[in-house]
């Protein structure tokens, strides 16, 4: 018989491990279970691995900050750097699910497959999502086909990179997408099935390093829009901020008060980052960049851009560095 193989199962919280009084609620929960409990409404998933259990927060994700991503990530770090650890397979939450993934694909230093999975229902829902997702992360997490893919994200029947993937609606279950380039594959006759692999850099191919970090750069996102306050900008720079990503109109085109703020930031020593308002498309590089020393995000997210920006801060690249690495990350 072969050797099943063996994987750390790492709890953090989220609506997967959630609970409310009724089983028709699927809103105002509270994170209940911890994640030896998940395991308990999912027959049959000890007989894919054998798992190991790690309850590292268990916490909604929007309360999941850079200081907890950076432990988590020297957590995993030291799980998959064990001989006998196969794997990981992390729960989460959904609210901030495409944040804590993204960071994760560009500081674990493994080759080993990574699978986040959340669920948009709790665990007390009729129809709960969060059983059958957790069973399938394990199923991809034990394919030969995950290696060397990064970090993943199973949802609904769907294997997404972490580096494409983005929250597209409140509260359906088929909240997630990736629109710029697809999911990497699907859960077809019960087998997970790639189709597709991420060629931009992560985990091994990563320039980035935070294993022996333990605090993270300041970086806000400022949401722009007619009207938009420049002051805001300049008290962001006096507050301690060393870098502002601005969710922009349209391809990362900034309002007169956005670009007012943005050259105030400047002065100040803050890096800014256009990004955009709209969930799909690049943001381009622009004349406007040269002018108020701006950089264009190209296909990340504001939410997104701000975590690479983090991690170019915190390794103290210069200007003309963090525009290279934002183009190709």
């Amino acid at each position: 018989m072969p050797t099943r193989p063996k994987l750390a199962l790492v709890g953090t919280g989220g609506t997967i491990a959630a609970t409310t009084q009724s089983n028709t609620g699927l809103t105002d929960y509270d994170i209940t279970q911890g994640v030896q409990t998940l395991l308990q409404a999912v027959p049959g998933i000890t007989g894919l691995a054998d798992l190991e259990c790690h309850q590292i927060f268990n916490v909604d994700s929007r309360a999941m900050s850079s200081l907890m991503l950076l432990e988590m990530s020297h957590k995993l770090n030291e799980l998959l750097a064990r001989p006998d650890i196969s794997g990981a397979v992390i729960t989460h939450g959904t609210d901030t699910l495409e944040e804590s993934a993204f960071f994760l694909h560009l500081a674990l230093k493994t080759d080993k497959p990574v699978v986040m999975v959340a669920a948009m229902r709790p665990a007390s829902a009729l129809s709960a999502d969060g059983p059958l997702n957790l069973y399938q992360a394990v199923q991809v997490a034990c394919s030969s086909q995950a290696q060397g893919q990064g970090v993943m994200v199973l949802l609904n029947d769907q294997i997404h990179s972490a580096r494409f993937l983005s929250k597209q609606h409140t509260t359906q279950t088929n909240a997630f997408g990736s629109p710029d380039a697809g999911p990497l594959g699907l859960l077809a006759g019960g087998q997970p099935r790639f189709m597709m692999r991420s060629l931009l850099p992560h985990t091994t191919s990563s320039q980035f390093d935070v294993r022996t970090l333990y605090s993270l750069p300041k970086v806000q996102v400022f949401y722009d829009h007619p009207d938009t306050l420049a002051e805001l900008y300049r008290h962001a720079a006096q507050s301690g901020v060393q870098g502002i990503v601005v969710a922009a109109t349209g391809n990362g085109s900034l309002t007169p008060g956005a670009l007012e703020g943005v050259s105030r930031a400047h002065r100040l020593g803050v890096v800014c980052v256009r990004a955009s308002r709209i969930h799909a498309g690049p943001v381009t590089d622009s004349a406007y960049d040269e002018d108020h020393h701006t950089i264009a995000s190209h296909y990340l997210p504001a939410q997104k851009a701000r975590i690479l920006l983090m991690l170019c801060l915190a390794t103290q690249l210069d200007h003309s560095q963090i525009e290279a690495v934002f183009r190709d990350y």
